[in-house]
Formats: structure tokens, sequence, C-alpha cells
């Protein structure tokens, strides 16, 4: 390909719209360009990463025995609002009406349309196991679309469905998945590192994201070098320190003035109190009913993993009438002591004495409190998030905080889809079982810009061989001199004869132009052709990934260069 015969428009300077590395120099590339927030148009070089991204996630998904279908993008409201899932995914779907004014959805995900298919489909065990994928372009009205493909609101998702006979066959479909996502991102260039995560808005018993670390990634984890353990922040647990004991915890509670001070480091600094020392109550109505929630002041409550303590389907923070109701006090000044509710308590705050907690009364904070003698704790569980220092549940080793990007993610989803949309089938003594199911995700089009953000350098994208959109590009320095176009169309010619397609930069350019556009666009191996070089009846060839270019015999060029690109 001429590139005077595509459409690459590159440019110099970072664009003022983007902030992470990837997103820079995909627009500086001329992969894509913004049509406006959270949607982005695939110029050619974006397009042919792209398409070979899908191929390898499609090569691996047919390798572990999946079976394509395409499914509508357009769904029906009802079957949403048959899961429970149209309230939940609330704001986040695209909705829209038909002119017979019933409300379709854009479809941010599958499941109940393909458990729907399913259940209509299969109905015995002989038909299983089955597990069906597609790729196809997903929808999700983000609050803050950023970083490019990253968080869009329009993006290409691989996703699939398995459906089991019971827990063991479903264990294995997952395992399945599991070994095909690695392949896959080994593939693209990735080293993704594997975590536990919350299952959210889908459901299931138990769910793994494969993450690629990055700075600029928008999930947090924490990981353990002594044994492996990693988990996203929403799932991550900690081993909780032993009981604290502050000073005077022999001493019962004595009531502090605290006036307008709510804050936990306004109090702190008040009394000259480490923030640790303070115990922050927190009201909530979980399942329509208040509760206190008690968690070292130091640190943050996880509503995800208080929302798995308690077992409840709905979890908000209480308003300020709630909270004057149940406290006697108004917002900021609730504590323990003295609560007519039921009180849930971080692991951490087990054995705490001569802490610092609300007084239940306005401006009035409680100093000398023992939560086992003065708070009546219904129950102490780790609902805290986790954090970088804190010691591993697992080896009690130090648990080490870092950034993500998600890009593939896998649930054990259970019987939760099936239930619902009565998908069941008939075992071997013709008995009607419920099937058991998984579903699993690649972000195709936020793997192609985790690939960009992973592998960089300052001169621009280094591109793996098996994703790059052209396998190396062929700079013709003197295009109109006679020799030049001779050699440059025979290597050409050489490499295309055995499947290979370069990107010739044959325009009316200044050198350094083109050196740094084959630079920025990452290709992986640059050819120049030049009167220089042929007067030395030499090619210039250079890696991506090295320094410095080496001169190759013009008739040796084509057998080096294919020696390279199929390796």
């Amino acid at each position: 390909m001429r590139r005077s015969d595509t459409l690459i428009p590159t440019l110099r300077e970072d664009p003022l719209e983007a902030e992470a590395p990837s997103h820079k120099l995909m627009l500086r590339a001329g992969l894509i360009r913004r049509l406006s927030g959270g949607l982005y148009t695939f110029l050619p070089l974006g397009v042919r990463s792209l398409l070979r991204v899908i191929n390898i996630v499609r090569t691996e998904m047919n390798q572990a025995g999946a079976i394509e279908v395409l499914m509508p993008a357009l769904q029906p409201k009802d079957i949403w609002e048959r899961s429970g899932r149209f309230d939940v995914m609330g704001p986040t779907m695209f909705k829209v009406n038909d002119r017979q004014g019933r409300t379709l959805v854009l479809g941010p995900t599958h499941e109940e349309v393909i458990t729907d298919l399913v259940s209509r489909e299969i109905n015995s065990y002989r038909q299983l196991p089955k597990t069906i994928f597609q790729i196809q372009t997903k929808f999700r009205d983000e609050i803050r679309p950023r970083f490019g493909l990253m968080r869009a609101k329009e993006f290409i998702m691989k996703d699939a469905y398995s459906f089991d006979a019971d827990w063991d066959a479903a264990g294995q479909s997952y395992e399945a998945m599991y070994q095909a996502y690695t392949r896959i991102f080994d593939r693209c260039g990735l080293q993704p590192t594997v975590v536990e995560a919350d299952t959210g808005a889908m459901g299931g018993s138990s769910s793994h994201e494969f993450m690629i670390m990055a700075d600029t990634g928008e999930d947090g984890i924490v990981e353990c070098a002594g044994c492996g353990y990693a988990a996203n922040l929403e799932r991550a647990e900690r081993k909780a320190p032993a009981g604290i004991t502050f000073d005077n915890s022999e001493r019962t509670p004595e009531e502090i003035s605290t006036p307008n001070l709510r804050t936990v480091e306004e109090v702190a600094t008040f009394l000259e109190s480490p923030p640790e020392r303070l115990v922050k109550t927190l009201i909530y109505v979980a399942d329509e009913k208040p509760i206190a929630v008690l968690i070292p002041g130091d640190r943050e409550l996880s509503e995800t993993r208080l929302t798995h303590a308690l077992g409840v389907s709905t979890l908000e923070m209480a308003d300020d009438e709630t909270i004057r109701r149940v406290t006697n006090a108004p917002t900021g000044f609730a504590g323990p002591v003295g609560l007519e509710i039921d009180v849930y308590a971080d692991a951490g705050l087990e054995g705490y004495r001569g802490a610092i907690t609300g007084g239940n009364r306005a401006d009035t904070h409680l100093v000398n409190v023992d939560l086992a003698r003065d708070a009546a704790v219904t129950t102490y569980a780790n609902i805290v998030v986790a954090q970088d220092g804190d010691t591993c549940p697992r080896c009690d080793d130090v648990l080490r905080a870092k950034r993500g990007i998600e890009v593939g993610h896998l649930f054990k989803l259970g019987t939760k889809y099936s239930e619902t949309f009565n998908a069941g089938y008939l075992d071997d003594q013709g008995k009607e079982q419920m099937l058991v199911m998984g579903c699993y995700g690649i972000g195709v089009t936020r793997t192609l810009q985790a690939v960009v953000e992973f592998s960089h350098d300052d001169n621009g994208i280094i591109w793996p061989g098996s994703i790059a959109p052209y396998a190396a590009a062929m700079l013709v320095l003197d295009p109109d001199d006679e020799a030049v176009a001779r050699v440059a169309s025979e290597i050409e010619d050489a490499l295309a004869a055995n499947g290979i397609e370069l990107l010739v930069d044959d325009r009316d350019e200044r050198p350094g132009i083109k050196f740094k556009d084959a630079d920025l666009g990452g290709f992986p191996v640059r050819i120049v052709v030049s009167k220089r070089s042929i007067g030395q009846q030499s090619v210039e060839i250079k890696l991506r990934t090295e320094d410095k270019p080496i001169m190759v015999p013009v008739e040796d060029a084509s057998a080096h260069l294919l020696g390279l690109l199929q390796a």
C-alpha cells in the first residue's frame, strides 16, 4: 500500500483532549479520530490493527470450541425487566422508543438475549455443553467517557456464554475460557495480571479480571508478591490487624465538645489524635432497614464488601433525616454507643480500646470508648478497602497497590439467568434441570489501546508483529530516482508474494518527517531505500525495538526481511 493512496493523518503535538499516553499516540499516529465524547472513528491504520485483534480473538474462541453467532444490538425492554436488570443498569443503558411507542435498549451486554435463545433451542443433556460467542458493538452511557477507547460509549466486545449440565462441567468451560484468554493476550503482546473481582451487575458466584498494569488504569488492585494473590479493590481482602489499645483505655467514655467539627481530619486535629484512633460511624439503609457501620478513621468503606457481608439486595447511604432519627444527632456526630439499630464493624476494629467516636449529640464526640464494652456490635467483618501496605490474607506478606486496565472478565453465573428465563434441559433420567452458565467478555477495542499503553516509547507506538497494521514501513527517500524505485518495487513484490504487506512511504516529504512518522506508527520493521543506500549497493533495515539500523546488500534484502518478518 502506498502511503499517498491511503489516509494516515498524523499530528506533531499531543491533542488537548487526550490524557493517557495511548490515547495521545492513537490520535497522533492517525489510528482514530474523535467524533464526540466517547465516540471514535477508526481510520485505515486503526481498522487494520483492530481486525488483527478480532482475528486473534475469533481464532482462539474457535480453537476452544466456542460457536459464533451474532445477536441484535437493539433489544426489547421486557427481557431486561424480566431479569431485573433494567433498573439495576439504569442510566448506563441507552433507551429508544420505536414508532409504536415501545421501549428498546441498545445492548450493553447480552446475557438476557442469549439465555432467551438457549431456553428455546436447547432442551436435552445430549446438546451440552455449549459455549456461544459473538464479536459485536456494545453501548453504555458512561458518565465520564475518557482515555479514548478505554471508556467509550460505543465499543466492540467479544462476549461468550457457556451452558453446562452441572457445576463441575461449568468449571471445565470456565477453565477453557481462562486458558483461551491467556493465549489471546499473549498473542496480542500483553502480559496481564489475573485478579479476583466482584461480579457486580452481572451476578453470579465469582469472577476474574485480566488486567494490564498501567499508571493510567482506572481500576485499582492489590497484589501480593509472596503468594501471587491479586484482587480488584472492590473484591480485595486484607488480614485485619490485632485489636489496638490507645491511652486511657481503662477509663469510661467521656463527652468532649467538638463544635462544628464533623470530619475525621477536623476532630483528629482538634483532639491532637491520629486519625486511626477515631472510629467513623456511617449510617446506611440496607434492604430498607437502617444500620450503623463502623470503620477506622483512616480507612474507606468498601460498599461492595459490606453488601456481600450483609447479604442484602440494596444498600445506600441514609439521608440526613434518617440519621437524625436513629442517632438523635445531625450528620457528622453519629457514634456506636447507645444506638438501638444493628451495628456492623470492620474486623480491624475488633478489640479497639480507647477510641474516639461520635457522641450522638450535636457538636459532641466521645473519648475512651471500648467497643467491646461500650457498643453492641452485631458482627465484625472485613469491609474496608484494601490498600498499599496491608497484610495479605493468604500468606501474611505485604500487599502492594497498583493501577490496571481491565481487558477481559470471566464470570461464573450459575443459574441466575437460566432460572429467570426457564432455560432448562432434561437429564439422562428424564428429569428437568437448570443450565449452569458462565459468561466471558473481552473489550476488543480496549485491548487494542491497552497494547499501545503497554508498548510505546517517546517516539511512538511499538506494535507487536501480530497486530501491527503493516508488518513494515518502507521509506522511499528519492522516489523519482529510477534505481531507488526499482529496488523498492522488487522488495515490495518479494514480500507480497509471501503474504507480507508493506506500507510504502512514497510521499514528497523531507526524510525527517518520514522517519518520525514511521516511529510514531510503530511498524515493527523500517526499510530505507535511497540514492545513498543504493550507491552503497545496500538498503537500510531497522527493527522498531533496536536503536541502530543495519545495512544489508540489495540482493539479500528481501530474504533478510522475510527472515525477520516470518520469525
